[in-house]
């Protein structure tokens, strides 16, 4: 086998290996939200700092089907706090925390979007 045909192969698992998840505005702002949230990182903490900070209306459903992604992707995950919270009728909750992917993706789209911005300075201030 020639080095031509495994270069692209090598090349391919590295950025399968390696590769930072694509990531949406609304789950951008959902990652960053529960960073926000250290000591509280539960579901109706992050829907509230959505609505009152990035000015959006945040059903459950969106916020619970985008936090599901998330996880599918490797940015988020949960652990279940069984004693549950007095406000909710002792009923369980989510616990929240953003993965070591999921901050390499933050880094990423903030890298990115600094780019975009900085070229934009002239524009801008017009």
């Amino acid at each position: 086998m020639s080095i031509n045909c495994i270069l692209p192969q090598v090349y391919n698992l590295y950025r399968e290996a390696y590769a930072v998840p694509k990531i949406g505005e609304f789950e951008l702002l959902v990652v960053l939200a529960i960073l926000r949230q250290a000591d509280a990182p539960y579901a109706n903490q992050v829907r509230r700092d959505l609505e009152d900070n990035a000015k959006r209306s945040v059903t459950r459903g969106a916020l619970y089907r985008t936090l599901d992604r998330l996880k599918e992707k490797g940015l988020v995950d949960w652990a279940i706090e069984p004693q549950g919270n007095p406000e909710r009728g002792g009923l369980p909750m989510r616990r929240l925390e953003v993965t070591r992917q999921g901050l390499e993706t933050v880094r990423e789209s903030r890298a990115i979007l600094l780019d975009f911005f900085e070229s934009l300075d002239t524009v801008t201030d017009r």
